[in-house]
């Protein structure tokens, strides 16, 4: 049984050269080139696991794929801390 007590880490290693930044700014393109509202269909795709969600213009659809819906969350709630002023 896990002792709830102590802390859990998770530990991030630095990502590769086609990592979650570049894989969401690539689809964010594409989606929006498309006519389509990019924030709806990430989140979409992120909460179903469903890729139909994102279009296959640009290759986008094939890239997502490839990295895991864990890791575009955490891209995404990195970016929002870093930009974030906090009072």
């Amino acid at each position: 049984m896990q002792n709830l007590g102590n802390t859990q880490y998770f530990k991030v290693d630095s990502e590769p050269a086609n990592g979650a930044k570049v894989v969401l700014s690539t689809v964010y393109e594409a989606l929006t080139e498309k006519g389509y509202n990019p924030v709806n269909q990430i989140v979409g795709y992120i909460m179903s696991g469903d890729p139909t969600y994102i279009t296959s213009h640009k290759n986008a659809r094939s890239m997502i794929m490839k990295v895991e819906r864990d890791e575009l969350v955490e891209e995404l709630l990195t970016e929002y801390i870093h930009t974030k002023e906090w009072k």
